[in-house]
This record gives C-alpha cells, sequence and structure tokens, in this order.
C-alpha cells in the first residue's frame, strides 16, 4: 500500500469496490466511456492492474491498466497495440468529484509507477481532443507524457500520449 497526499492510501481493487467505480467512472463521461457493472468488473479482470485511491476507508478515485496482448476491443489499444510494446495502457482514471484538486491522480500514476520501476515497460494513455479535455492533456503531459499519435474515430478524436520506462528504484 502505498501512501499519498491528504491520508489517501492507494491499493489494488477490491471486489467490494465496484458499485463505487462505477459511479466514479460513469460521473467522468464524457472524459472516460460509459461501462455497466459488468463491463467494468471484465475490464479489472483482464487488467494488468486496476489500483484504488481510498481515504476514509471509502474509494475516491482508480486508474486502470491494460497490458499488451489483452484481448481489448477498444480502437486506442489497438492502435497502440499494433505500434507498441510491453506496455501499461491507462485505459481510464478517475477521480470523485469532490475530491479532484487533491493530487489523488498524481498518486495513483506515481504508485503505478513504482509498482513498474525497472520492468521496461512503457506508460500510455489517450486523452479526448472532441470533445476537448485539456485539463487532462495539461495533467499527464506534466507527469512527464509525450504526444506520440493521434486519430479521429468520428464521434471522438483522441491524442495518444507515451511515458518512457520508469528506472528502478
Amino acid at each position: 500500500m502505498t501512501s499519498a497526499p491528504s491520508s489517501v492510501t492507494f491499493r489494488p481493487f477490491l471486489p467490494g469496490d465496484l458499485s463505487t467505480l462505477l459511479t466514479m467512472n460513469n460521473a467522468a463521461v464524457p472524459a472516460v466511456s460509459e461501462l455497466t457493472a459488468e463491463a467494468l468488473l471484465d475490464l479489472v479482470n483482464s487488467a494488468l492492474v486496476c489500483l484504488v485511491a481510498e481515504a476514509d476507508d471509502t474509494p475516491v478515485g482508480f486508474l486502470l491498466c491494460i497490458g499488451e496482448g489483452a484481448a481489448y476491443e477498444s480502437p486506442n489499444y489497438r492502435w497502440l497495440s499494433e505500434r507498441l510494446t510491453n506496455f501499461a495502457y491507462t485505459d481510464r482514471i478517475a477521480v470523485d468529484e469532490t475530491r479532484r484538486g487533491q493530487k489523488i491522480g498524481d498518486g495513483l500514476y506515481d504508485a503505478l509507477f513504482r509498482q513498474f520501476a525497472g520492468s521496461g515497460r512503457c506508460f500510455l494513455c489517450e486523452v479526448n481532443e472532441r470533445p476537448p479535455n485539456p485539463g487532462s492533456l495539461r495533467f499527464h503531459k506534466r507527469l512527464g507524457f509525450e504526444e506520440i499519435g493521434k486519430a479521429d474515430h468520428g464521434d471522438k478524436a483522441v491524442v495518444y500520449l507515451k511515458r518512457a520506462p520508469q528506472p528502478a528504484v
């Protein structure tokens, strides 16, 4: 378990987290896609890791990463998989609306980077360009992510981002 700002801790997903994470995920639309409980559980079960930020015994954020070689039909995941190997793809990150601005997203990514330090895995994600999500783009660039491509999916356009592997600590 990793500590973070404001008595927030980070841990792996637990089955009792599902309903809280689903609510948090769906409140973050359109920054992330809306899911059913079954779809979120399927994602968690196929994930490389699903980290949960917790405060006062309640989840307040989560980050879900998928590794290479997964049977995941997301067009963004496919785009990245065709170009890169040995990666941790952040499919979604969400923070409770009442806890935004408290560096919980930073803490989730810090826990992710520490978990895979020395593994040689690069870190990947995409951010919506349409509808625009400039806050997420600034956030990821501040964490060291750099643009590696773009795609237009009709209803959405995205920017693909990559951060170099984390050295061993």
